[in-house]
């Protein structure tokens, strides 16, 4: 520990030296003493033993500026700039060269540096912007993860509007953007192993139609994409035309007709009769359908629908043979029967007919019997 005014008066030879060794002593322990030092100098460097301050002379020659503060005990060091305290440096953490006192940034003799993360967030390192400009910076974050993720740089700047990509091993590397439609005109685009394709059998023709061609098919896939339904164009089409599908669902069993134009709508089955179970009580038919009515236990009367349109039929058959004895009343429900406004009793046995709706004037009329 030693201070000296580094000023060797004239003397004799053993007082000189010991006067020289005391100035080699105060240089190599930074003026070291628990007083400054009693003759200043501009630029000295100066350690306060009894607060382990680090001080060096300003210009001047009228203050010290303080430079570190020194922990001995666990051989760490808080260097100190103007605004703030820089955190500390230590010397003791396992396998690093570099620590700051708090422990989240380290560099590793391994050749990285490490930049720990807080509860709730992950570690970053900011990138400041220009002071003249402001305070705002962009940070790099790493997100939740379940492996280490390392990322290669390119080995170089790359091209003006090349963008950044990966290799799937976190290797990175410049790549231009394919901005040039492949294929001919109007062919659909579509990803080709990374690159731009077109195939002259899916065409698009603009504001008009999506053409498959080479009767190619449109598949639907179920929901967990095993099995698809597919539509395709016949094999031979005599000339082009379009179907228009309806603007609703339509009703539980009608099936899709075309008006002779291509536009399609719902309708009920007029093309067969739909044959329902045997009926031994009252109940209501259902344009299209069939019944087999069985009157063994008693009279059966059948209400028609209340709404027909032309050419709606319901059938009834003499199930058993006993209409002779138990009568089938067929109710007309507001519309005639064969013109008149009565019910229809049928009373003959084995009887089979089938009725099928006009107008509102004639209503139901006997189509066979």
């Amino acid at each position: 520990m030693a201070n000296h005014d580094y000023v060797i008066a004239n003397q004799g030879f053993p007082s000189f030296r010991a006067d020289l060794n005391n100035v080699l002593q105060a240089v190599v322990s930074n003026n070291s003493s628990a007083s400054e030092p009693s003759t200043k100098y501009a630029y000295q460097m100066w350690y306060e033993t009894d607060t382990n301050k680090w001080y060096m002379r300003n210009a001047d020659n009228d203050a010290w500026i303080q430079l570190a503060l020194f922990n001995q005990t666990n051989d760490t060091v808080n260097f100190i700039d103007s605004s703030a305290t820089v955190v500390g440096i230590a010397t003791s953490a396992t396998n690093t060269v570099l620590t700051l006192a708090n422990g989240s940034v380290a560099i590793n003799p391994a050749g990285f540096v490490s930049v720990g993360g807080a509860a709730t967030q992950a570690g970053e390192i900011r990138f400041l912007e220009d002071t003249d400009n402001g305070s705002n910076y962009i940070a790099l974050r790493a997100g939740t993860l379940s492996a280490n993720v390392t990322l290669t740089l390119p080995t170089a700047a790359g091209s003006n509007g090349q963008f950044l990509k990966t290799d799937g091993s976190g290797n990175l590397s410049f790549a231009t953007v394919s901005t040039s439609a492949a294929g001919s005109t109007t062919q659909v685009q579509f990803n080709n192993s990374g690159a731009f394709a077109g195939d002259a059998d899916l065409i698009w023709t603009a504001g008009t139609a999506l053409t498959i061609n080479s009767q190619k098919e449109l598949r639907l896939a179920d929901a967990d994409d095993s099995a698809y339904v597919g539509l395709k164009s016949a094999s031979t089409v005599s000339s082009s035309y379009t179907l228009t599908l309806p603007a609703a669902t339509g009703s539980a069993n009608q099936i899709l007709v075309t008006n002779g134009s291509g536009v399609l709508s719902f309708a009920d089955n007029s093309g067969g009769t739909a044959w329902q179970t045997v009926k031994t009580t009252n109940f209501t038919a259902a344009a299209g359908d069939g019944y087999f009515v069985n009157t063994t236990s008693g009279a059966v009367t059948v209400t028609l629908p209340s709404s027909p349109t032309l050419g709606d039929e319901v059938s009834l058959v003499d199930y058993a043979g006993t209409f002779d004895s138990n009568a089938l009343t067929v109710a007309r429900n507001s519309k005639p029967i064969q013109g008149t406004a009565a019910d229809l009793v049928v009373s003959t046995e084995r009887a089979g007919f089938t009725l099928a709706f006009t107008d509102t004037t004639q209503g139901w009329l006997i189509k066979n019997n």
